[in-house]
């Protein structure tokens, strides 16, 4: 979340797409009926089923499954062409002014550079261009054709009222009045939130369905202000924490870019990611890269970790082709994985095409399972019939166990959607022979190091050198890993020299074994040692701030500054900045959140900007870009610096009627897929049917059909279908209908249901199956068939995550 939970009471209007906040988020959702009843606020709700943030919308509109940004490119369209954005802002705080180079282009669907053997982009077109001063060319008249402002009006004009409702389905009414409604807050006294979910992440296109959004919310003004914002549900109580430690190759903790193969070095790897400011008078905050990095070596090797061998740089894993949960569970389909360890994850249930996850798990020599609970993937090599037909005899996979605690029997901290990190204590103890997963791992690498130690084996020396301070090295208490996250002095911190008298005794700021304060202490000469920057400040001198539960809001705008601890500096809304003309004046002085007082900047948050930055200086609101705004054109994007509309690979209209005589531009021609899987693929002649996955209310993930009570309320797997697929297919409620797509089948009763309707999309209607995801062959709930035996192996072109949100299916009467 940009914003916040509670910031979410300031709107003046809901969007609610790509997610079900009322049904997936119920706690949550509270906040969005408070600005409802309190500031009379609009919902919207765009969705292909009516669900139950539907049911108390002002407007619903259905959409086909997978062309959100055929729908949302439609709406910068309309903003565009009846200028509805707030241009001030928008100048001040994007790059619609930057030039872009005149070699960029866009053609058919492809944008120049695509190399399609590689299914890649050779990306040297894309972006700006830049002067003799080393800064970006701009156009503040916005008349020349190559500013982003009219290459932005250029490349949308094409999603026409007329071309959304043939591509999304949505009726042309409906679109144009959720336009007019968005449109409306372009005013600077009106904001707009959005919230999404999964239903946008789980796309081939999912990292450019968010930016769209986002990209409306900078041409509206509403991105860095209280009410506003592009808001992310995490569904899971910790999935944001994760994220934030980046239990993944990609990256580092914080978010920091992971070393390639390309990076032979530690002064290139800084280098490429240590971004010069690309704007005059602005801080690039990134050009503190090497302090984060530096830090973060010190916290994993302590002494070991010195100027001399570059921090322990050549310690690191360099990935190649990265290894996102597709490519590892390719290469293991491929037999180049001998041993997994499964820590809080079910991918048996959560990855797609259980088919090839089955065969997958078998090629192994061994797996490890830790985990509360029996899952799927602990059993995947037992035949449950139907549910799991495999012989166990083929199977030579070694499967150990390991019972780890539940969430309520230990302590530490979740992290919610807000970025509010919340210290919880533990509630009972564990049962039998279940430990918490830090001294499950701990155990292990204690007992790795012992055998390094004896027998040596590959590089041993960063297994060795590990710094591991903890009390008791076994069970290293959750208080010692808070307080190692956040950080601390090794050496005295010392203040800046004096430019004015460089000899004189410098201040110390940090003693040297105090907790840091902050990221802003963060040194890169090895003085501080630091486990995630973006969390430094959460355990400081003073104590554990995550455990604050003040709830005082001084500016009674729902900021609670002493409730816990938000990620960065204890920031509540990021970008804040924003929330100000570029005088330092609020845009909305009745939701004053940060302006500029004459000395300094004050109000309700930390500001998300350099120091007392003078609003003259023309310091700009996005500082972790080096052009210190927001970027309209994205280079950064794999897929391009547009978002642009590709059908899902399992498509029901068969073209991309944004092009259709291109084949190569059906779907994203940059997603990840893999050569053994493109005949994995259905075609609508034998899978006439879109299909997604939801979740439910009554049951959380995986997790609850093992618990009685949810067993109860919801006891059984069911798919959803429209009353004139019904008809058609001659099936009534509660008949057992078999859903089948080219990977894999489901069986489960069918309810039917008019909040499911047939689209006319081209000519044609099109009609969704709906699945929930939430059963399988443990639990004690009736046993049902997995979901993603039905999904495709391919995922989203930045982020790898898997297309579960569109497919095509059939469906039958059993």
């Amino acid at each position: 979340m940009t914003n916040s939970w509670t910031d979410i009471r300031n709107t003046d209007l809901v969007l609610i797409m790509g997610g079900n906040a009322a049904e997936a988020h119920p706690c949550g959702f509270k906040w969005v009926t408070e600005a409802m009843q309190h500031r009379k606020a609009k919902l919207i709700v765009v969705d292909p089923r009516f669900t139950r943030s539907a049911a108390v919308a002002d407007v619903y509109a259905p959409i086909r499954v997978g062309t959100d940004i055929a729908f949302l490119g439609g709406v910068i369209n309309y903003l565009l062409s009846n200028d509805k954005i707030h241009l001030e802002y928008a100048k001040f705080n994007t790059d619609l002014t930057f030039l872009l180079k005149p070699e960029f282009s866009f053609d058919n669907g492809l944008f120049s550079g695509y190399n399609e053997e590689r299914r890649a982009y050779d990306k040297s077109t894309w972006g700006y261009q830049i002067g003799e001063d080393g800064y970006v060319k701009v156009d503040e008249t916005l008349q020349d054709p190559l500013c982003v402002y009219q290459q932005l009006k250029k490349h949308y004009s094409r999603y026409t009222p007329e071309m959304v409702s043939r591509i999304c389905g949505t009726p042309q009414d409906k679109f144009l009045q959720i336009c007019e409604m968005i449109g409306e807050t372009s005013a600077p006294d009106k904001v707009m939130t959005i919230m999404y979910a999964l239903g946008w992440t789980q796309h081939s296109v999912g990292s450019q369905n968010i930016r769209t959004m986002a990209m409306i919310q900078l041409l509206l003004g509403n991105m860095g202000r209280p009410g506003g914002g592009v808001n992310a549900l995490r569904g899971h109580a910790n999935v944001q924490g994760i994220t934030d430690m980046n239990a993944y190759s990609d990256v580092l903790s914080g978010y920091m870019s992971a070393p390639t193969d390309a990076d032979t070095n530690r002064a290139e790897y800084l280098a490429r990611r240590t971004l010069k400011p690309l704007r005059p008078n602005q801080m690039s905050f990134p050009q503190n890269f090497p302090k984060w990095h530096t830090s973060l070596m010190k916290a994993y090797y302590g002494d070991a970790a010195t100027a001399e061998n570059d921090y322990c740089y050549d310690w690191i894993p360099k990935r190649d082709a990265g290894y996102d949960v597709l490519h590892i569970f390719e290469l293991m389909h491929q037999g180049k994985i001998n041993g997994f360890l499964v820590q809080g994850f079910n991918p048996i249930a959560a990855v797609p095409n259980k088919k090839k996850l089955s065969a997958a798990l078998s090629k192994l020599k061994y797996l490890v399972i830790m985990d509360p609970l029996e899952t799927e993937t602990s059993e995947f090599w037992k035949n449950y019939g139907p549910l799991n037909d495999v012989d166990p005899a083929t199977i030579q996979t070694e499967v150990f166990r390991l019972p780890t605690a539940c969430f309520a029997e230990e302590a530490g901290t979740f992290t919610n959607s807000s970025r509010v990190i919340s210290w919880k204590e533990k509630a009972v103890d564990p049962p039998g022979e279940a430990k918490p997963d830090s001294e499950i791992i701990a155990r292990l690498f204690m007992k790795l190091r012992q055998l390094y130690a004896k027998e040596g084996g590959t590089l041993p020396e960063p297994i060795a050198a590990l710094t591991w301070p903890y009390l008791n090295p076994n069970v290293p208490s959750p208080v010692e890993l808070l307080r190692e996250i956040n950080g601390r002095a090794l050496r005295d911190v010392l203040a800046p020299p004096d430019p004015k008298n460089p000899d004189a005794p410098r201040a110390v700021l940090v003693k040297a074994g105090e907790q840091l304060p902050g990221f802003a202490l963060l040194q890169d000469d090895g003085s501080t040692a630091c486990g995630n920057w973006i969390y430094s400040g959460c355990f400081t001198q003073a104590g554990n701030m995550t455990a604050r539960r003040d709830t005082s809001d001084p500016s009674g705008l729902g900021v609670y500054p002493n409730w816990g601890f938000a990620w960065p500096a204890n920031r509540r809304i990021l970008y804040n900045r924003a929330s100000a003309d570029p005088s330092g004046k609020p845009w909305d002085p009745s939701r004053t959140y940060l302006y500029w007082n004459g000395r300094s900047w004050a109000g309700a948050d930390v500001p998300d900007m350099r120091p007392n930055a003078k609003p003259e200086e023309g310091v700009g609101s996005f500082i972790m870009n080096p052009e210190g705004v927001a970027r309209l054109h994205a280079v950064g994007m794999a897929d391009g610096p547009f978002p642009e509309h590709y059908e899902p690979f399992e498509t029901p209209v068969g073209v991309n009627l944004m092009c259709p005589d291109n084949p190569k531009a059906v779907s994203n021609p940059a997603a990840r897929v893999f050569k053994g899987d493109l005949e994995a693929f259905g075609t609508k002649e034998e899978f006439p049917y879109a299909a997604t996955t939801y979740r439910l209310t009554e049951h959380h993930h995986f997790w609850t059909k093992h618990a009685r009570s949810n067993a109860v309320v919801q006891p059984a797997p069911f798919v959803e279908i429209g009353e004139e697929l019904a008809r058609e297919k001659g099936i009534r409620q509660g008949d057992k209908v078999r859903v089948r797509s080219n990977r894999g089948e489901v069986i489960a009763a069918a309810v039917v249901t008019r909040r499911i309707k047939g689209l006319h999309v081209d000519g044609k209607v099109i009609h969704t199956v709906g699945i929930p995801i939430h059963w399988g062959f443990k639990g004690v709930t009736q046993n049902g068939y997995l979901a993603n035996s039905l999904t495709p192996f391919v995922g989203d072109a930045n982020s790898q995550t898997p297309e579960f949100k569109a497919f095509l299916v059939n469906i039958e009467k059993v």
